[in-house]
């Protein structure tokens, strides 16, 4: 199966960053399309502060991830495209991947286990049982 297009998720936490470094260098050993999606997580907003009005978390949400877009685009692949959907991470990667039609998912995790991820959820875990196609889980450094 070749791998011509690669999503790659990303957001301001550094295992994301070195998952989609990681990404980028298998997309260009490959000639691989890049695309970057960070998602605007709708249940963190309304979970976040409850004496901050909704609409400011996520106008806040929204900068951050258009923030993060910006920033890591030009490093990690120049003219890639980009996805800033709102929603559960997790749904909204999958979605962009069916609907760019991507070939892999590169997500970072941070390798919780056990309780840790029962509690927090695992993004990449989901991930990577929804996505229609294959899934690169890059762990934190360490």
């Amino acid at each position: 199966m070749p791998f011509g297009k690669i999503l790659l998720a990303v957001d301001s936490d550094p295992v994301a960053v070195h998952a989609a470094g990681t990404g980028v260098e298998l997309a260009r050993a490959l000639g691989a399309q890049v695309a970057l999606i960070c998602v605007i997580d709708r249940g963190a907003a309304d979970a976040a502060a409850p004496e901050m009005p909704r609409d400011e978390l996520l106008a806040e949400a929204r900068d951050q991830a258009h923030a993060v877009i910006a920033e890591q685009g030009p490093k990690l692949a120049p003219g890639a495209a980009t996805f800033t959907p709102e929603g559960h991470p997790a749904e909204e990667i999958v979605a962009a991947a069916r609907t760019w039609g991507a070939d892999l998912i590169v997500i970072g995790s941070h390798g919780r286990g056990g309780l840790g991820r029962v509690l927090l959820g695992s993004v990449a875990e989901s991930v990577m049982r929804h996505a229609p196609c294959p899934v690169l889980v890059v762990r934190a450094k360490g």
